[in-house]
């Protein structure tokens, strides 16, 4: 059965709200035309070979401390109050100088999430919308897609439907088991909202940038190499939350006079949270 709204209670504004920004420091006008009528940026450089191989590195210890935690690889899910690599990188000043031509002078990331596919997994990520999951109004998220890997159509890239952000809130169902969603929304037939498919093929160290309403999902990898991404999502200080989704945020850049973002400290050390 289709579902047009999985919070209705929330009355939450999904609609896309463009940039205007003509005067941007990092990025060109011609990247944030794009951002505006297609809904994303892909690829942008920041981090060179060397630079991250050292972020590769922390997280492979990260998740062998997971692991031997219980966690599995798609786990490291909103720990960056947590642990002191995750805290740095939403700090990293070449990635906020991008996020800062989208979203303004204050930066606030309420969210991070490791996706890590390994060789020859199984589960995918279907279609769908990150603004559809969250408890937050208006929908003005900017999601940060790290490259940690290369990110090729054979292990997984993440793809999306152009355009499709300019629908405001998409029906979708609940996912079957069949589908091995990693999440649990699916939109059916995705590509009626939006121009042909997009892969962000990426190099470890590129980045992409995508509005919290583009359709977007991910095939299985079926290669023998590993596929990891992290996300960081950026707000305006005037998106609101509920359900306490406030309490672990990181105010990257400015600061929001409203208090309503809690802004949390840098981690002292890494700390694997307790499965409860």
């Amino acid at each position: 059965m289709a579902i047009i709204d999985a919070m209705p209670e929330l009355n939450r504004k999904l609609q896309f709200f463009p940039i205007e920004n003509d005067n941007p420091s990092t990025l060109t006008r011609a990247e944030i035309q794009h951002f505006n009528e297609k809904g994303f940026i892909c690829p942008l450089d920041v981090f060179s070979e060397s630079e991250i191989a050292e972020h590769r590195a922390y997280f492979d210890q990260l998740m062998k401390k997971a692991v031997a935690a219980g966690w599995s690889s798609y786990s490291i899910n909103g720990w960056q109050t947590h642990c002191t690599g995750i805290y740095e990188l939403i700090n990293e000043d070449r990635i906020l100088d991008y996020v800062q031509d989208l979203l303004g002078e204050t930066l606030i990331c309420w969210a991070t999430h490791y996706f890590c596919k390994l060789p020859g997994e199984e589960q995918q990520v279907s279609w769908h919308q990150d603004a559809s999951y969250w408890p937050l109004s208006p929908s003005k998220t900017v999601t940060v897609w790290l490259a940690i890997d290369d990110a090729a159509v054979e292990n997984g890239a993440m793809t999306v439907i152009p355009k499709s952000h300019l629908h405001g809130q998409i029906a979708f169902e609940r996912s079957t088991a069949e589908e091995k969603n990693v999440l649990s929304q699916t939109v059916t037939q995705p590509g009626q909202y939006g121009d042909a498919p997009v892969a962000f093929e990426m190099k470890a160290g590129q980045l992409s940038l995508h509005s919290d309403l583009l359709l977007h999902g991910s095939e299985p990898n079926i290669s023998d190499r590993r596929r990891c991404g992290l996300t960081m999502r950026f707000v305006p200080p005037d998106v609101r939350s509920a359900n306490s989704w406030n309490q672990r945020a990181i105010v990257a850049r400015g600061s929001d006079a409203s208090g309503h973002w809690i802004h949390s400290p840098r981690p002292a050390e890494d700390r694997i949270p307790e499965q409860r």
